[in-house]
């Protein structure tokens, strides 16, 4: 078994000291501001901004970004998240309503290859913005037909008019993130239900089997290895091709503290019980995201497909 690095009790303004495979060795700062005007200038946001990615040099300096519409403010509050919160009993989110027709021409102005789409949760609006949503995968199809698109989509609600609404839009790759195990879901993502969240995927797979899915985990939250492995067994009985699992960072002093920096070995243990559970592919380590490195994620799972 791995030793445990947990995390030392600190002062309340003290941030614990990183582990060295949780360093980043390069920084590409000459990649990420131009990028970053380029979007401002189309009112776009992306979630490796907004969620403070540890990726996002490496990422930017690819060329590669997941966009993250419906604007810039979230109507939940999750533990981890650091993305703006908003009331709409307290202030006004209207929506841009060509953001759809400026992810399509970002993307084709960065020439991608595989586009992401992923989106802040909207409760206050009806299919929580699942018609939006559509309209962006359509365009961006239109802009790119050669590219591959993957949507990573809130829960809307258990509404799965709305998650069918998403998928008959004809996305590459449909994905829906568990985050954590069952029983840390009232602490860590305390307006979201872990039973809604798999009947979302379940639903994928029944509603559009040509779709691939994929949900993608935090760990360091204060899980333990075996319930990482009953999450894992869950997303195979609803038939999931890829998981992702990644280490918490904390965003932000307002979000909670890490529980346990998780060592490389564990990943390991982890890809290999997925394997053998049947996913298609399991991309696990500290610094993988939802949709870190997703073009590769996806070809490595389509050529595991395709030799089966």
């Amino acid at each position: 078994m791995d030793p445990l690095v947990q995390i030392e009790p600190r002062g309340p303004r003290v941030k614990p000291r990183l582990p060295d495979f949780l360093r980043k060795t390069g920084t590409h700062f000459h990649a990420v501001q131009p990028l970053k005007n380029r979007l401002r200038r189309l009112n776009l946001h992306t979630v490796c901004e907004s969620a403070r990615c540890p990726n996002i040099h490496e990422c930017f300096h690819r060329g590669a970004a997941t966009f993250m519409i419906l604007g810039g403010i979230c109507t939940r509050g999750c533990a981890f998240c650091s993305v703006p919160k908003g009331s709409p009993e307290k202030q006004e989110m209207p929506i841009d309503p060509r953001e759809p027709e400026n992810v399509a021409r970002m993307a084709a102005e960065m020439a991608l290859r595989y586009v992401v789409i992923t989106s802040v949760n909207r409760d206050d609006l009806a299919g929580g913005g699942s018609a939006h949503f559509a309209e962006t995968v359509r365009l961006v199809r239109e802009a790119l037909p050669e590219s591959r698109i993957e949507v990573l989509t809130p829960d809307f609600c258990g509404d799965m008019d709305a998650v069918a609404r998403v998928l008959d839009a004809a996305p590459d790759v449909f994905n829906h993130n568990m985050e954590t195990v069952r029983r840390l879901y009232r602490k860590v993502r305390p307006q979201a239900d872990y039973d809604q969240s798999l009947k979302v995927l379940a639903f994928a797979r029944a509603h559009s089997p040509g779709i691939m899915t994929k949900s993608g985990l935090m760990v360091g939250l204060g899980e333990s290895e075996d319930e990482v492995n009953i999450l894992l067994d869950d997303l195979r009985a609803c038939d999931v091709d890829v998981a992702t699992i990644g280490q918490y960072l904390q965003p932000t002093r307002r979000n909670m503290e890490v529980a346990e920096f998780v060592p490389p070995e564990r990943y390991e243990r982890w890809t290999a019980y997925g394997g053998s559970a049947g996913f298609k592919q399991v991309f696990a380590g500290p610094f993988v995201r939802s949709s870190y490195m997703a073009d590769q994620v996806n070809h490595a799972a389509a050529a595991g497909t395709e030799r089966q």
